[in-house]
């Protein structure tokens, strides 16, 4: 049984996090500031971290750098509000293997725990996402399109991550919603118009098509 460690000081979201891994089967702990996770990770028998940035005492980068120049390579996804391209750059260069920005969906969080817990023991998984002329660095988080390399915010980000692992499929707003902004979204929020009008602006009109009556899609 695998165990996880969630350093995490916003009680609700821990709490959240916790008893849906519990329910997956998985072990926990919660370490409510960075001198407990730091803590608990020295002390060893984690399969992967959960790490907040902005925890008391340490915070979330401290911890992770921490983690790194003492050799422990256990994964870490961070869990962090902040929505800057500087923040997530600096993180994944810091020793993270995964980010996420919260508000996030559960699903989501599942599938990137797993994901990494199976990719701890093998190969690494293919880090760039392709399509066309089109491409997006997961480890950087940048994206290309032709010859322009692109920045994005945390959330254009997985909205563009999104298009890429579905080329060619419809993807409604109500499904983009629940990926990109998780467990809180407003189902009447146009925030999903503006962020493809970003994406259309950054990247290229042609890049993301509307249709009509049933979301969005990335063309093949």
């Amino acid at each position: 049984m695998n165990r996880i460690l969630i350093a995490e000081d916003e009680e609700r979201i821990a709490s959240f996090v916790e008893k849906g891994l519990r329910a997956n089967g998985f072990t926990t702990t919660v370490a409510a500031d960075g001198d407990a996770a730091l803590d608990y990770v020295h002390a060893g028998g984690y399969d992967l971290v959960l790490l907040d940035i902005g925890l008391p005492g340490r915070d979330g980068f401290t911890v992770l750098r921490e983690m790194r120049e003492a050799r422990v390579s256990v994964p870490v996804i961070v869990l962090t509000a902040r929505d800057s391209v500087r923040d997530t750059v600096a993180g994944l260069e810091g020793g993270a293997d995964d980010w996420m920005t919260k508000p996030f969906r559960f699903e989501e969080l599942l599938a990137r725990v797993r994901l990494r817990l199976r990719t701890a023991a093998r190969a690494p998984e293919v880090t760039v996402l392709r399509s066309g002329d089109l491409s997006l660095d997961l480890r950087t988080r940048r994206a290309r399109a032709g010859e322009d390399l692109v920045d994005l915010t945390a959330r254009e980000f997985v909205l563009l991550e999104l298009f890429l692992r579905h080329p060619g499929q419809v993807l409604s707003r109500e499904q983009i919603l629940s990926h990109v902004w998780g467990y809180d979204f407003d189902p009447g929020s146009n925030i999903v118009d503006v962020y493809v009008r970003a994406l259309r602006k950054k990247l290229g009109a042609r890049r993301v098509e509307t249709v009509r009556g049933m979301g969005y899609r990335l063309p093949q």
